[in-house]
C-alpha cells in the first residue's frame, strides 16, 4: 500500500492512466472488428473503407504508447493483404 505523499499520488496517476489506455485499446480493438467483419462478410468496399477508418486509430495507439510501432504495422500489413486478397 502507498505510504508516502508521493507514492499515493503514482497509485493516484496509474488508475487514471489505466482507465484512458483501457478506453483507447478497447476503441482500436473494435475498429479492427469492424475490419474483420468487413473482411469475413467478403465486401472489398467495405472492408477497405474499415481499413481507412482503423488506420489513423491504430496510429494513435503507437503514439500514445498503448500498442507498440512494430504490432501496429504487422498489424497493418496482414489487414491490408486479407483485403487486397478479396475478388
Amino acid at each position: 500500500m502507498a505510504n508516502t505523499p508521493q507514492s499515493k499520488k503514482r497509485a493516484r496517476q496509474n488508475e487514471t492512466r489505466f482507465q484512458i489506455n483501457k478506453a483507447r485499446r478497447s476503441r482500436i480493438r473494435t475498429f479492427l472488428r469492424k475490419v474483420e467483419e468487413a473482411i469475413a462478410s467478403g465486401n472489398k468496399e467495405t472492408a477497405s473503407t474499415a481499413l481507412r477508418d482503423a488506420q489513423p486509430e491504430l496510429m494513435r495507439g503507437v503514439t500514445k504508447g498503448v500498442l507498440h510501432k512494430n504490432t501496429v504495422a504487422r498489424k497493418m500489413s496482414r489487414l491490408s493483404a486479407r483485403v487486397k486478397s478479396l475478388a
